[in-house]
């Protein structure tokens, strides 16, 4: 009950309570805003493309109808008579009266936009988009800085909840093997929305959202967003992703020359199996008192012991990443440098002259590198590559790189990006 006693007093002494903006209500989206307000905090904006989904979303509040409006002075009237309010045009969230922004629309070069002007407008931003924050978070980290406000990617998700176990294990003085997760989708890497349209109905998912699973693009992210976060590098390109169970992560992720599978340590990489939806840590003690105690403990015969957490509860949990920013002023995951990309390996020929779609799409899958090698071979973050445009024809399974395509210069998150590499972040 910590957080939801010290929001409620807060949001007594300010008068009101905190006000967040919802920019996406997909499913994740939407899963935030049922809980986030099962904290007591006040969801008083919606924005999505879709007038139906903002609908959806207060009806699961049981706050009825929302005034739905482009018009920022109208959807603040609404806002301070304590009515749901609702737009269609994201752009306007940065201007309302509200204290965080939250983007959850998964789409990176939306989400770099919304972020964007929101930090800029003095607003604390909360992301689901962690594809946006794999190619341009340091820099929206750095501008949330000279603005005054806070900037991270949300709890819930895979990258939040191994920080901490990483976090854990370093206040505890372990040496920190390597950290990762578990993946539950089969790795098809040209798998598109249409291959996976029966499934992702089943679930009840958008199928672009699954398609981004089954390709590996989120699990390449998520990875990525891990490494950059922590300061531990990846494996290598594409990382290596070894079947492993929860009883033998500390078997497969050690040193090959002790059996396992890392050519280094301090990394990220993944496995698949029965780990997922877990996230964990693989740790070694050099006091053999301690690994004495952590075999006692029954986590193995050491040196080597992994940390385990068996879930992460996405956008159930992520509104934590809000109570801790507007509690303790903490940010739960950013970066000011990144340690590694996701580039882009194409899943079908293209033509020269055709246009890429987005991440999750029939165009391109995400392939985590690390920095230095996706500079060395010039190759396009996948973040950059939606409206790209073909300059010549390209094979399936092609890296793509800085002059196979030509971006769209127009977009903040291409402007974002060339900022942050001048700065050298």
């Amino acid at each position: 009950m910590q957080y939801r006693q010290k929001l409620a007093e807060l949001a007594k002494k300010n008068g009101r309570p905190f006000r967040i903006a919802l920019v996406g209500a997909g499913q994740m989206g939407r899963g935030f805003a049922s809980q986030y307000h099962r904290l007591g905090l006040q969801v008083a904006v919606v924005a999505d493309i879709a007038p139906e989904r903002i609908t959806q979303a207060f009806t699961d509040l049981g706050l009825g109808e929302p005034v739905i409006s482009d018009d920022a002075a109208e959807l603040n009237a609404a806002i301070t008579a304590g009515r749901p309010a609702g737009t269609t045009n994201a752009s306007v969230a940065s201007s309302l009266d509200v204290d965080v922004v939250v983007e959850a629309t998964g789409v990176a070069a939306i989400g770099a936009d919304v972020m964007y002007n929101a930090l800029k407008a003095k607003k604390h931003v909360a992301t689901l988009n962690v594809e946006a924050d794999v190619t341009v978070g340091p820099m929206l980290h750095r501008i949330a800085k000279e603005n005054g406000v806070l900037y991270s990617v949300c709890n819930g998700d895979e990258p939040a909840e191994a920080k901490e176990l990483v976090d854990f294990a370093k206040d505890l003085s372990f040496e920190v093997i390597m950290a990762g997760k578990g993946k539950n989708n089969p790795f098809e890497p040209h798998s598109n929305p249409e291959t996976v349209a029966d499934r992702a109905a089943k679930k009840h998912m958008n199928p672009k959202m699954l398609a981004s699973f089954t390709d590996g693009s989120k699990t390449m992210i998520e990875m990525s967003a891990l490494a950059n976060a922590t300061g531990l590098k990846l494996t290598k390109r594409g990382m290596v992703g070894p079947q492993a169970s929860r009883t033998t992560l500390q078997d497969v992720f050690k040193p090959v020359s002790e059996g396992g599978v890392l050519e280094e340590t301090g990394v990220v990489d993944y496995c698949t199996g029965d780990v997922a939806p877990g996230v964990f840590v693989v740790i070694k003690t050099d006091s053999p008192y301690v690994s004495e105690e952590m075999s006692y403990l029954s986590m193995g015969p050491g040196p080597y012991f992994a940390l385990y957490r068996p879930y992460h509860l996405a956008s159930v949990e992520a509104p934590m990443t809000v109570a801790k920013m507007l509690v303790d002023g903490y940010e739960t995951l950013t970066c000011d440098s990144l340690m590694t990309e996701v580039v882009a390996s194409t899943k079908k020929e293209h033509k020269a002259g055709e246009k890429f779609d987005g991440i999750g799409g029939f165009s391109a899958r995400g392939v985590a590198d690390r920095v230095e090698d996706a500079r060395a071979d010039n190759l396009v973050p996948i973040g950059l590559l939606q409206n790209a445009v073909a300059k010549r024809d390209l094979p399936i399974d092609h890296l793509v790189t800085y002059d196979d395509v030509e971006l769209d210069e127009s977009a903040t998150i291409y402007k974002l990006r060339k900022e942050q590499e001048a700065l050298g972040i």
